[in-house]
């Protein structure tokens, strides 16, 4: 606890957004939302001053970080939402697993969870950026990219600094957009751009990769009237099909629900019922394991760079990022490492149903935080007391049975999407997806909010 609230001593140091005295009505929320991915999309194309050379979107051994973590390389972009993220991460499950106590539905230890969560953003900012700077001939040259790097401390240390500085640029959009500024999470809306942004790379990037081959599969097949049903390693038509499929089946399962019976007995017992998610974790576990699969990559690189490739700490880690974690690049690649295949698919089901038990608890999503809620809010189940130990065992058998199916259906659909070679990689097509419908949703409370005013009083906005 004491270096949590260190490093949120630290935070109140970094300048941080502040929230709207008043709510700006929906369109401004929307314009400024827009704004900051737009503002995202242009410093993703902004290079670097000392570095000159950018990795094409979706290309090289990096496409699922430079995807998934908005990575661009050369770019302002280099180091992505990798620092926000991965500090989000090493601290929810340091709270998750009961390593560091802290109730995050309590006021301050709330506050001392998200100052932390951006001083450890920087500290990763700064890692990162410094290993990029030291090993940048050695990225180059492992992303086959022609380009210069910096040679002199000076410019390193410039190179470092604005990398940083985007770091920082990038919490103040997300601060921004949370706080009432905008709508959602700016980014997770990264996400999405960057996905969908792979995703038209992959269907029409008109980059030629050797003799009369394209990248991009509706290009190839105009230029060489091929259909390219199968492609090893590149985008083809089964990854398409694949990718429509994945999205229809993705929606349908955003619309399930497992209905709870309730009363009310404030209000005459009236029974009715409350809707629990059938994905009960939305997509936050393929997040955590594509991010981590992600950061394994880059740290492996890193390692390799400033330790050099016989280094044993690089070694391991690119053992674990390419023989057990590296998803397959479609059914071509699948059906020639069946036994890779196989160990990707136990270590990603593994660890989704890890990270989803480990968001149910830290989200207030447990049967003991729901059994709370319930009673607070004056709902019932009809025949049982109001005791929080008792709702508690029958919402279990509700919740954990939706945390595992949930956690490992989202988990399998990314699998499968990543064997068909879908289109935006499996895990993105399950974050575009959920993180669109939650946009969805959020959008239509804010506008029900907007168009009926007295609901605002009621919930105390």
């Amino acid at each position: 606890m004491g270096v949590l609230e260190a490093l949120a001593a630290v935070s109140k140091y970094i300048p941080a957004v502040e929230k709207p005295s008043r709510t700006p009505p929906l369109p401004t929320r929307l314009m400024w939302t827009a704004l900051t991915v737009i503002l995202y999309l242009v410093m993703s194309e902004i290079p670097l001053y000392g570095v000159y050379g950018v990795q094409q979107q979706g290309q090289g051994g990096f496409a699922l970080a430079q995807m998934l973590l908005g990575m661009n390389f050369g770019s302002l972009m280099t180091l992505g939402i990798g620092p926000i993220v991965t500090a989000g991460i090493v601290l929810e499950v340091l709270v998750g697993g009961g390593l560091i106590e802290l109730d995050l539905t309590k006021p301050h230890d709330r506050e001392v969870f998200m100052g932390a969560q951006r001083t450890l953003s920087i500290i990763f900012a700064l890692l990162e950026a410094a290993a990029y700077a030291v090993g940048c001939r050695f990225w180059m040259s492992t992303l086959g990219a022609a380009g210069t790097c910096p040679v002199s401390a000076w410019v390193k240390l410039l190179v470092v600094l604005q990398l940083t500085f985007a770091t920082l640029l990038l919490m103040w959009f997300d601060e921004m957009v949370r706080n009432g500024w905008g709508i959602g999470s700016a980014l997770s809306l990264f996400i999405v751009a960057n996905v969908a942004k792979g995703m038209a790379w992959q269907f029409a990037g008109p980059v030629r990769l050797r003799e009369n081959q394209y990248y991009g599969w509706l290009v190839n097949v105009i230029e060489n009237h091929d259909p390219s049903i199968l492609r090893l390693g590149l985008p083809d038509l089964v990854g398409l099909i694949a990718t429509i499929a994945i999205i229809m089946i993705l929606t349908y399962f955003q619309l399930m629900r497992v209905y709870i019976p309730v009363t009310s007995p404030r209000y005459g017992s009236i029974k009715t019922r409350i809707p629990l998610n059938f994905i009960y974790v939305t997509n936050i576990p393929i997040l955590f394991v594509a991010i981590v699969v992600a950061d394994t990559q880059v740290f492996a690189q890193m390692a390799q760079a400033t330790l050099g490739p016989d280094n044993i700490l690089a070694k391991s880690l690119m053992f674990l990022y390419r023989d057990v974690l590296r998803p397959p690049r479609g059914l071509l690649m699948t059906l020639q490492e069946p036994l890779h295949t196989l160990v990707f698919a136990i270590s990603w089901l593994i660890l989704g149903l890890l990270f989803g038990f480990i968001w149910v608890e830290i989200a207030g999503l447990s049967p003991r935080q729901q059994a709370e809620n319930l009673i607070k809010s004056g709902m019932e189940l009809p025949g049982v007391r109001k005791n929080v130990k008792l709702l508690e065992k029958i919402l279990a058998r509700y919740i954990y049975p939706l945390t595992v199916i949930s956690s490992l259906l989202v988990t399998l659909i990314a699998i499968v999407a990543d064997i068909f070679g879908a289109y935006g990689s499996g895990s993105g097509l399950v974050l575009l997806v959920g993180i669109v419908y939650s946009f969805y949703e959020t959008l239509m409370y804010e506008r029900t909010l907007e168009m009926y005013p007295m609901l605002q009083r009621l919930i105390g906005r």
